[in-house]
């Protein structure tokens, strides 16, 4: 598959910059990184890294945490004043971040890990696998493009061409986790109710290099099942806490960047195009969802009563106060007058929002 193509599909998608020449393989089956690679080479501090590319943010128990281009962290007790934290493990472009209470995670190109014990405020380095042009691993320099945590102790990075990883202690140890067929024949089990074409055959959920889809965002429901959305049409769900998983096929081709878990089994994609599709039943059923925009959606946070803020592209920013409101849109704006793309949205207190994206972080307050 071209690099072209995995910069089109794969990205929470323009803003995560040029992928060439990041592909990573599993650790333990590429050599080392030399010294001078810049995956282990301690970022730099930049005096306007609050204006930097960030593409996300999450709300640890002592303060909030930002990622972005060329291993910038950023940190922040007030959400209004931000300051770059020192001596951070790499230099890779970082794509997302999580937090449980003040132990926080961050993935990105390079195939890297990172966490923080402290809210942030340190960081080191769990894993890191960067592009090795000898290597036969078919997921040879493959960029993680999401983590989710379920506990301080269990965890999930996904990224590009199916690659997905899990860790039983904190991060310790990553191991790869099969999405196809081979020790994981439950995945083939239809779901009730479902259509004979609605999941893949066995076959289809044969690893190949030119077929596997990039895993661009994991969430959790409020009955613990997961959901991953992908490129093309795929997703994976998994009703067991990781252990296994069964493939899906959304009714939209396209592909979705994010995906929103709310209570029982009710979740929101979306991505390409403005699509945004919803599904109370882990991805059995889906009902479109009309966004009015065309833009492509990146980021979300969820708001009660099944409400939701997307954002995406040229500042495009959605917001459905209830399950039952529709979409009302508006723009994010810098101070400079730009609308730069937005990749995140966290909310906080009193109808504000963090939002992240091309030009740093800001607030952004709601109606």
């Amino acid at each position: 598959m071209s690099m072209t193509r995995h910069r089109a599909s794969a990205s929470r998608a323009v803003i995560l910059l040029a992928l060439a020449g990041t592909l990573a393989a599993a650790e333990g089956d590429a050599p080392a990184p030399t010294a001078d690679d810049p995956s282990v080479q301690s970022a730099e501090l930049e005096p306007l890294a609050s204006q930097a590319l960030m593409t996300d943010v999450a709300q640890a128990a002592s303060r909030a945490i930002a990622v972005g281009e060329r291993g910038t962290i950023l940190i922040s007790e007030s959400r209004r004043e931000w300051r770059q934290v020192e001596n951070v493990p790499t230099r890779s472009n970082l794509t997302a971040v999580t937090a449980v209470a003040d132990q926080a995670w961050a993935v990105g190109h390079d195939g890297v890990i990172l966490h923080s014990a402290d809210g942030g405020s340190s960081w080191t380095r769990q894993r890191v696998a960067p592009y090795t042009p000898d290597s036969n691993d078919p997921h040879n320099g493959v960029p993680l493009l999401d983590v989710l945590f379920l506990d301080e102790q269990r965890g999930f990075a996904l990224g590009a061409y199916a690659l997905l990883l899990g860790t039983q202690d904190g991060g310790a140890h990553w191991e790869p986790i099969a999405l196809a067929a081979g020790g994981n024949e439950a995945a083939a089990a239809k779901p009730a109710g479902a259509s004979d074409d609605w999941t893949f055959s066995q076959e289809d959920l044969k690893v190949e290099e030119e077929s596997d889809p990039h895993l661009n965002a994991i969430a959790r429901t409020g009955d613990g099942s997961l959901l991953i959305v992908a490129e093309r049409g795929a997703g994976f769900r998994s009703t067991d806490k990781g252990a296994t998983w069964q493939k899906i096929k959304l009714p939209y081709a396209g592909s979705m960047f994010g995906v929103l878990g709310y209570e029982e089994r009710h979740v929101l994609a979306f991505g390409l195009r403005g699509h945004a599709l919803e599904s109370f039943d882990l991805g059995s059923t889906w009902r479109a969802l009309d966004t009015k925009v065309d833009l492509s959606l990146m980021g979300g946070a969820v708001l009660p009563q099944g409400g939701a803020v997307l954002v995406g592209a040229n500042g495009v920013v959605l917001r459905r106060a209830s399950g039952s409101a529709p979409f009302e849109r508006t723009t994010y704006e810098t101070r400079d007058k730009e609308s730069p793309v937005l990749s995140t949205v966290v909310a906080l207190d009193g109808g504000t929002f963090l939002v992240a994206g091309e030009k740093g972080v800001d607030l952004l307050p709601l109606p």
